[in-house]
This record gives structure tokens, C-alpha cells and sequence, in this order.
């Protein structure tokens, strides 16, 4: 029997339960289709946001290529459009550069505001929060 990967309390930004942010397709560390995290995320994938053709160049260019496919780890790659839990810091790396994707809060885990700021999330808040 293998052992369970800990993980942290499933709650959002705002304090409330956390939601999901995808299944289609199927993001999160966990692959639970929610931004959970746990002592295993050394990238804290805690951001909810919507993929954006700009974010997807950053991120290719800063050396994480989120919209090629790898079907041998069953990745078919992001368009604009798909919902992904990012990883904090790459989150606040894209609002410095002016190509921060809409986040969504309440799918957003508590754990992020470690990294980055609330005021910074609710910038680009894609719902109420």
C-alpha cells in the first residue's frame, strides 16, 4: 500500500472552500482538477488563471513550453481559452513583465499569497473576490 502525499487545507485566497479550476484539461500538482498544494510542490502550482496567447509566449520563452503537446506524458498541450494552475512565482513573474493571464480567486489556493501579494491576484481577478 503506498503511502498518501500530504497535502495542504483545500482553501482559496479569499478564505473560502477551494474550487476547482479544470478538468478539461485536468491541471493541478495532485491532478484533481483543483490548485492544491503540499510539501511535494516545490513550484507551488496555486494559481488559477486563463491561458492567454501572451502568457503562453512568456512562458515558452522563459523555458516553460505550456502550449506544445507531450502526448508521452499524456499533455496535450494549453490554447488561450484553457484553465491551468500555474505556479506562484511564475504568476507574479508574468504581472511584472505586463502579461499576467486572468486568475480565478476562488480557485486560487491561500498558500499563493505566500509569493504574491492579494492586491496583486485581485488586479487580475477574473471573478468576485
Amino acid at each position: 500500500m503506498s503511502t498518501p502525499v500530504p497535502k495542504s487545507p483545500s482553501i482559496n485566497v479569499l478564505g473560502g472552500p477551494l474550487a476547482e479550476c479544470s478538468r478539461d484539461p485536468v491541471t493541478g500538482f495532485f491532478r484533481n482538477g483543483c490548485c492544491d498544494t503540499g510539501p511535494m510542490d516545490r513550484g507551488l502550482h496555486t494559481v488559477c488563471a486563463e491561458m492567454t496567447a501572451e502568457f503562453l509566449a512568456l512562458s515558452k520563452y522563459l523555458g516553460n513550453d505550456l502550449s506544445t503537446p507531450r502526448p508521452e506524458f499524456g499533455f496535450a498541450g494549453l490554447k488561450p481559452g484553457d484553465r491551468w494552475c500555474l505556479c506562484a512565482a511564475r504568476f507574479l513573474q508574468a504581472h511584472d513583465e505586463g502579461a499576467a493571464p486572468r486568475v480565478f480567486l476562488q480557485a486560487t489556493h491561500r498558500d499563493t499569497l505566500e509569493v504574491v501579494p492579494i492586491e496583486v491576484l485581485q488586479l487580475h481577478a477574473a471573478d468576485v473576490g
